[in-house]
């Protein structure tokens, strides 16, 4: 089993330690975003859970937490957003500077292999042309390009209850031209520091410049982290596009402060203010309290690892 921490919000940021609280106590709740009086109980002892995939964009809350992950022997590696917005696109978000700093701090204690940069998403508009992405991307590849062996990108997705939150800033999605100049200059820059560039759940083949579609909860990834092959599937419950192998997500939607305009998980800010005052970091849940009419179910969990085949 993969556990993906989370899709949902960021919890590095946010709530680490309910996550470590968690881990000690070997089972989290989550709601069913659909039915939120049904809740799963997810057991998350070390031997079961195969890879932890954490996505963030500012991992310096969690740091001093990661020995802890490191004493119970849990694996994983993390998912990093760095993108070259201003408060107008990211308005919660603190110092890049800072966040820079915590993504350096991260490659150094768990290598860079297990750091994938995002770039994501690409947004095209009178302030932020192809132009200053290139020039964005050269300038954050000189930072960081030391401290990962991959960069995953993809364009802005315009959805319908997003469209209010963009609106003013992103109008439109980036059309195919411009998708192939920032490709084309991104492959150079990114070859010269050696990083694998990728795209995250995009249709368009852009493997005329050397760049392929990537697995953002990747198999080949989890395994050489594992040192063991697992058996699993691609996750049919993400987009057509997105090759991602199954997982569970332990985050909850409209829960994060980071207030980037572009995300499908967050859609209004004073819901998510509202949400956070309340977290209680022991609770098994990662916003509120259990009623007396949840229904709780156990949610079948086993390691997908092969333990007839070791890779070393």
């Amino acid at each position: 089993m993969i556990i993906s921490a989370s899709r949902r919000t960021d919890i590095p940021a946010f709530y680490s330690e309910w996550f470590i609280n968690r881990l000690k106590e070997g089972f989290v709740y989550t709601k069913n975003p659909m039915n939120p009086k049904q809740i799963s109980k997810i057991k998350l002892n070390a031997e079961d859970v195969d890879c932890i995939v954490f996505w963030t964009k500012n991992v310096n809350p969690m740091l001093n937490y990661l020995k802890d992950i490191d004493d119970m022997r849990y694996k994983y590696y993390f998912q990093f957003t760095i993108n070259p917005y201003d408060k107008s696109i990211e308005k919660g978000l603190g110092s890049k500077n800072k966040i820079i700093e915590g993504f350096k701090m991260l490659s150094s204690k768990i290598g860079k292999e297990k750091v994938i940069w995002r770039y994501d998403p690409i947004i095209i508009n009178n302030n932020f042309t192809v132009q200053y992405h290139l020039n964005s991307f050269y300038k954050l590849c000189t930072l960081i390009g030391d401290y990962t062996t991959k960069c995953i990108f993809s364009y802005v997705d315009l959805y319908e209850k997003t469209k209010h939150s963009a609106k003013g800033i992103i109008e439109n999605e980036v059309d195919i031209e411009n998708m192939n100049a920032i490709a084309e200059g991104f492959q150079k820059i990114a070859k010269c520091k050696n990083i694998v560039l990728q795209t995250c759940s995009e249709k368009i083949d852009l493997s005329n410049y050397g760049i392929q579609h990537a697995a953002c909860i990747d198999k080949k990834i989890v395994e050489d982290i594992i040192g063991c092959p697992i058996n699993v599937k691609k996750d049919k419950n993400q987009r057509q596009e997105c090759r991602c192998i199954e997982s569970i997500d332990i985050g909850s939607y409209n829960c994060c402060l980071n207030g980037c305009i572009y995300c499908y998980a967050t859609l209004n800010k004073n819901i998510a203010y509202i949400n956070m005052k309340k977290h209680n970091f022991k609770s098994p849940l990662i916003i509120g309290e259990l009623c007396q009419d949840d229904k709780i179910i156990d949610k079948k969990i086993v390691s997908s690892r092969n333990m007839q085949i070791s890779l070393f």
